[in-house]
């Protein structure tokens, strides 16, 4: 897979990125620089896409991936999507002007059993395609900060405790600051 225009293009383990329109747009990003990481809650990527697309739903996102690696895009990487809402971080408010929300597929917060991440209806959620798509996005942009939604406000638990942000940031960041 590779970036174009702000848009996911080529194949994933045989898979292309699906676009589906979003038409919540409020401007540009004006750079993006952050990853803010999410949970849908939802029943599946595809319902979840499709809810976060919708005229009448108060939250959009650049990004949903399925638990099977399927990948939809809602909107171009440099334009503003509604996902962190009010939102602090690094000294700076409302994130949503500087970062790439990403909704990872999953009924809620994630447990871990034997080393592998379930959700509270016991499928397993391989973290692998997160990977990817944020190393595209770190070879795109000049992202300096990849975090979970719950630490840029203290609404929200995503993406889980559950979820190995520490070490899934750690790794990824290496690629920009070697």
């Amino acid at each position: 897979m590779y970036i174009e225009n702000h848009l996911l293009k080529g194949t994933f383990a045989g898979r292309s990125a699906k676009q589906l329109h979003c038409n919540k747009k409020s401007g540009l990003l004006e750079y993006p620089d952050m990853i803010v990481l999410h949970y849908t809650a939802g029943g599946n990527a595809m319902s979840s896409a499709h809810y976060l697309a919708r005229a009448d739903t108060d939250a959009s996102a650049h990004l949903v991936i399925a638990r099977d690696g399927g990948i939809i895009q809602l909107l171009p990487f440099d334009t503003i999507a509604w996902h962190a809402g009010q939102s602090e971080y690094a000294g700076r408010t409302n994130l949503n002007r500087y970062s790439i929300g990403i909704e990872m597929d999953n009924a809620g917060e994630l447990h871990r059993r034997e080393g592998k991440f379930y959700s509270w209806f016991n499928r397993e959620y391989m973290p692998d395609e997160v990977y990817t798509v944020c190393r595209l996005l770190l070879k795109a942009y000049p992202i300096h900060y990849i975090v979970g939604h719950s630490e840029i406000t203290n609404r929200k638990l995503d993406p889980g405790a559950a979820f190995p942000l520490k070490q899934f940031r750690e790794q990824l960041l290496k690629i920009n600051n070697p």
